[in-house]
């Protein structure tokens, strides 16, 4: 299969509800709202095959110091083929001089992370106030 991966593609409302829905994440029952923020990225990947839409990821930053990684979604239909570890590793290589690099990572996605380089952060403790329903 092939994969493509396009960095700052604006992919349509439909295709990208529909990576949301199949993962069950909250945020697909804001549509307008998610659109506006991936679109607004400072970085947004997406991975294709045949011009489906299978996966993205986007990336929240200052431009020179910091960078968050807010979502990582691929379809469950294409999980485990290396698609989110391709689309991680594009960002990890456009924000590699970068001071500090954090994501929040939960459930089965820890191990992935850590076999990309990422390490719990010290004695840190995550925090947020959230407004969904699917944590």
């Amino acid at each position: 299969m092939k994969i493509d991966i396009l960095i700052n593609e604006k992919p349509c409302e439909e295709e990208v509800l529909s990576i949301y829905k199949a993962n069950d994440w909250s945020s697909a029952q804001k549509p307008q709202t998610l659109l506006a923020a991936l679109h607004n990225s400072h970085t947004l990947i997406t991975a294709r095959s045949n011009n489906l839409l299978i996966g993205l990821a986007n990336a929240i930053s200052d431009g020179h110091l910091v960078v968050y990684f807010p979502h990582l979604l691929v379809h469950p239909d294409f999980q485990r083929r290396g698609i989110g570890r391709k689309l991680m590793t594009a960002m990890l290589q456009k924000y590699a001089d970068f001071h500090q690099i954090m994501l929040t990572a939960d459930g089965n996605s820890v191990r992935f992370y850590e076999g990309l380089g990422f390490a719990k952060a010290g004695s840190t403790v995550p925090m947020w106030i959230y407004a969904g329903t699917d944590h």
